[in-house]
């Protein structure tokens, strides 16, 4: 049977409706169900309400103020990951846990909550270039304490020049540098480079950084489509 051949105004409707779904499906971003695969498989049904409740987190929170998104993620992970060192965890002394293997225990180290925090808040649409896992020394105690041990937090940065604000397993409320002189910057880095100082540009590739590298090689064979 002979069809009507499609008028200008259908044609624009099947093209914005085909848009449309492009778009949404490019918003989504990771691939749930395929991560929740990896998951199951790994370490079975146990860690799937954690994974859910994620899931739900990065849904609701794709649309607020970006203050918002970084006080949603902090305050997510710092009440449902429990804090533990590698050894305790992993049987490793220094193992960088994907995402999806810190929801698959339910603990992390310093660098495990900086790293699901960091890709979750870059899933949510905050650009690379305002996030930075940056090492510190961390002072026992407080600033007046002679004691001090390697730590690791997650930057903020608004703009190139702004102040970060600290992202930090150890505390709930998310400060701006200036009200943490507890910790001592040591360096920082993201998907773009290592930086060093005060530098808003890298100064070398983080692929100098082998645990880098195997974290992304890792994070790509459970499905997360990682940089």
């Amino acid at each position: 049977m002979l069809q009507r051949p499609l008028s200008y105004l259908q044609k624009i409707t099947i093209w914005l409706l085909i848009a449309t779904s492009l778009a949404l499906h490019a918003a989504a971003g990771l691939d749930f169900d395929r991560l929740q695969k990896s998951l199951v498989q790994r370490w079975g049904q146990t860690p799937v309400r954690l994974f859910s409740d994620w899931q739900t987190l990065i849904n609701e929170a794709r649309n607020v103020t970006e203050t918002d998104k970084l006080k949603r993620i902090n305050d997510f992970f710092n009440r449902r990951i429990q804090f533990g060192d590698d050894q305790t965890i992993w049987n490793a002394p220094d193992y960088w846990a994907t995402p999806l293997e810190t929801i698959g225990k339910g603990a992390g180290d310093c660098e495990d909550f900086a790293i699901i925090k960091y890709f979750s808040l870059k899933e949510l649409g905050v650009a690379k270039e305002k996030l930075r896992l940056t090492y510190v020394k961390a002072k026992i105690g407080g600033a007046s304490s002679n004691i001090s041990q390697a730590h690791m937090v997650l930057t903020y940065y608004s703009s190139a020049d702004a102040e970060p604000l600290v992202l930090d397993n150890l505390l709930n409320d998310i400060r701006p540098a200036s009200r943490r002189p507890d910790l001592t910057p040591v360096f920082s880095f993201n998907s773009d480079g290592i930086f060093t100082g005060a530098s808003a540009q890298p100064s070398g590739p983080v692929d100098k950084l082998s645990r880098w590298k195997d974290l992304i090689s890792k994070m790509k064979a459970e499905g997360y489509e990682a940089d």
